[in-house]
C-alpha cells in the first residue's frame, strides 16, 4: 500500500496509486502521504503531475472502507488536503484512468485537470447505497463540473457509467486505448510543461482558487451532513452491508 512517485523527464512527475488487492483504496495513511506529496509537488520544481492507479482493474476505490470510517476534524483535514478540496492548488494533474474509478476515486479526479480513461474504465459514487455521505467534495465540485442533471444522476443513483458515458457528460476529457493511456497522459503533462509555468501556474492557481472558495463557504455544512448521516442507523446497516458483502435492508 503506498503512493509511488516517478520523475519523467526534468518537468513532469507520476504519482501512482497502488493498493491493488483492494482495488487501490486508499488507508488514511496513504491519504496523509498523498497530502504531503501535494504540499512537496507544490513548493518544487515539477511543472506537472500525471496521477494513475497501479495494474488495470482501479484507478482508485476511494477511502478504504475496510478501515476507519470516523470524520473527526483531524480526519476531515486529512481527507481534504488529499482530495485538493479546498487548496489553491497551482500545479496542473493529468489524470490516467486505468480502471475503474469510484467514490472517493472520483472526488480525486474532480481536483485534476485533464482527464482521459481506459475503455473499460467505469465511473460512480456508490456512497449513498452503503448510507455514506460523499463530503470529499463531489457535493459541491461535480455539478459545477458536469452540470446538475449528470450529477445528480451519479450522486443519487450510485450506479456505475462506462468511460464512453463518463466522456459524453465531460466527466472526463477522451476514451484512450489502454495501451496508448500512459504515452498520452505523459505527452500531455509534456505539453503542459512545455509551456510557461508562470503562466499555466497562474491559471490553475486562480480556477482552483475559485472552486477552493466556494467549497470552503460551504465546508461546514458538508460536514454537519456527514455527521448526520453518520450518527444514524442507516449508516450502521449500510456499512456492515458493505463489509459482509449483501444488499442493504433500510428500514
Amino acid at each position: 500500500m503506498e503512493i509511488r512517485v516517478a520523475q519523467h523527464g526534468p518537468h513532469v512527475v507520476v504519482l501512482t496509486i497502488d493498493n491493488q488487492p483492494r482495488l487501490n483504496a486508499m488507508t488514511r495513511a496513504m491519504m496523509v502521504e498523498l497530502g504531503r506529496l501535494w504540499d512537496e509537488l507544490q513548493g518544487g520544481p515539477c511543472r506537472c503531475i500525471v496521477l494513475t492507479g497501479a495494474g488495470a482493474r482501479a484507478f482508485t476505490a476511494g477511502a478504504d472502507m475496510s478501515g476507519d470510517l470516523s470524520a473527526a476534524a483531524e480526519t476531515a483535514r486529512i481527507v481534504n488536503h488529499a482530495l485538493l478540496k479546498l487548496d489553491e492548488f497551482s500545479k496542473p494533474i493529468v489524470a490516467a484512468v486505468n480502471g475503474d474509478c469510484a467514490g472517493g476515486g472520483v472526488e480525486l479526479l474532480l481536483c485534476t485537470d485533464v482527464r482521459a480513461a481506459a475503455p473499460h474504465a467505469r465511473f460512480g459514487l456508490p456512497e449513498v447505497k452503503w448510507s455514506v455521505y460523499p463530503f470529499g467534495g463531489a457535493t459541491i465540485k461535480l455539478v459545477q463540473q458536469i452540470g446538475y442533471v449528470h450529477a445528480m444522476a451519479l450522486l443519487m443513483t450510485a450506479e456505475l457509467i462506462d468511460a464512453g458515458e463518463a466522456a459524453r457528460i465531460g466527466l472526463i476529457n477522451r476514451v484512450v486505448p489502454a495501451e496508448r493511456l500512459m504515452p498520452w497522459a505523459l505527452e500531455t503533462a509534456e505539453r503542459i510543461a512545455a509551456n510557461s509555468p508562470s503562466a499555466v501556474q497562474a491559471v490553475k492557481r486562480q480556477i482552483s482558487a475559485t472552486i477552493a472558495e466556494h467549497a470552503r463557504a460551504r465546508e461546514a455544512l458538508d460536514q454537519a451532513l456527514g455527521d448526520r448521516v453518520r450518527a444514524s442507523a442507516h449508516f450502521r446497516e449500510g456499512v456492515s452491508a458493505f463489509r459482509e458483502k449483501r444488499q442493504p435492508r433500510y428500514e
